[in-house]
């Protein structure tokens, strides 16, 4: 099998940790990590041991003019990915982006704009999309057993305080941003990526060190499509489901490793029709409106994580497109819905960047 030769900018906790843990992994049979990128001497010394067959630079430019690299992964600070990632395209890479895949909507389409022109490929790193949990809901909802489905709830955080670079504006920082991108791609997967979304939104930061929010609740609606409400929040200190779905027939709970459903069968159920009259017990007294029902229910346990599956499946779908011509399931398109919604939600709640921490 033909192997692509990958390098990565970046060896910190994304570079490294994901996609460096994922390219050592047994999964991969795909790829060859042929150089790495840190402006961190630490981190180059590091990375040469544990890549002993890669070239180890101190800037991702010492990688022009070469030939032997199908593939860069963009694993810098937010704020510089666009940058980065159009001088990577410049020069003949084909590129995927952590996320978030640009700090804005216009810088997002600069870099589709040099994917294009250059001729490349340029794709964000959305492996929730391969989540197996959120494989396994879409399974379900499309299955049509739930009926049709109504509100989508999503949590994702638990209870923590941060002081790193990912809490400062100036670092395109914050919790839409850094978590947002996973259950804002997941979402608009489940709404079908429509072009007519509203948003309401409101942002916080409250126990931060830096200026980002670490509080955010996105409501996002459109015309013959289910509501859906997302948490991304510092402050779940009750360990809470990652989905509830209310669907017509039932509703769906899920974690990241259990899925559990509950429904009836319509076609079944007790016959019923309207009536304007009161309702009365067979002595004659008032009567509430109920009925029982047949409830099934059904759980599913998930095998694979965001991590380590969700790795596997999006790289797999990076090399089908550069090897075999395959189309991709995640597009650059529908990162730039992503980032127009991003854009609204940071323009309904305009932050305040404290000048103490500006870069």
């Amino acid at each position: 099998m033909q192997k692509l030769n990958v390098a990565i900018i970046g060896q910190g906790r994304s570079g490294r940790d994901i996609h460096g843990k994922f390219f050592k992994s047994e999964a991969n049979t795909k790829y060859n990590v042929v150089a790495i990128v840190d402006q961190i001497e630490a981190r180059r010394v590091r990375a040469k041991e544990e890549f002993p067959n890669a070239t180890i630079h101190a800037d991702y430019t010492e990688l022009f003019g070469r030939t032997d690299i199908d593939l860069v992964v963009n694993c810098t600070f937010s704020q510089q990915h666009t940058e980065i990632s159009i001088d990577l395209l410049n020069h003949g890479f084909n590129v995927v982006c952590e996320k978030p895949f640009a700090k804005t909507y216009e810088d997002g389409c600069r870099m589709v704009n040099a994917a294009e022109k250059n001729g490349k490929m340029l794709n964000a790193f959305q492996q929730s999309r391969f989540a197996p949990y959120f494989v396994k809901i879409k399974e379900i909802l499309t299955s049509g057993i739930l009926g049709e489905v109504i509100e989508i709830h999503s949590t994702f955080g638990g209870f923590a305080r941060r002081w790193d670079w990912q809490t400062s504006l100036d670092h395109a920082a914050g919790n839409v941003r850094n978590t947002g991108p996973h259950p804002l791609d997941q979402a608009l997967a489940l709404l079908g990526f429509s072009d007519d979304i509203s948003v309401f939104s409101k942002l916080a930061c409250y126990n931060d060190f830096g200026d980002a929010e670490d509080y955010a609740k996105i409501i996002l609606t459109s015309p013959n499509k289910p509501l859906a409400e997302l948490t991304i929040s510092s402050f779940n200190g009750y360990p809470q489901p990652l989905y509830i779905i209310s669907c017509k027939n039932g509703c769906l709970k899920a974690t990241s490793s259990e899925i559990e459903i509950k429904y009836f069968d319509p076609k079944t159920a007790p016959k019923q029709k309207h009536i304007v009259t009161p309702l009365e017990n067979e002595d004659g007294t008032p009567a509430y409106c109920t009925e029982t029902l047949d409830w099934k229910t059904e759980t599913f346990e998930i095998v694979g994580d965001v991590f380590d599956k969700g790795s596997e499946d999006y790289y797999n779908m990076i090399y089908d497109y550069l090897v075999n011509g395959k189309e991709m399931e995640i597009t650059p398109y529908q990162v730039l819905k992503q980032l127009k919604i991003i854009d609204l939600i940071h323009a309904q709640n305009p932050l305040t960047i404290k000048p103490e921490l500006r870069k």
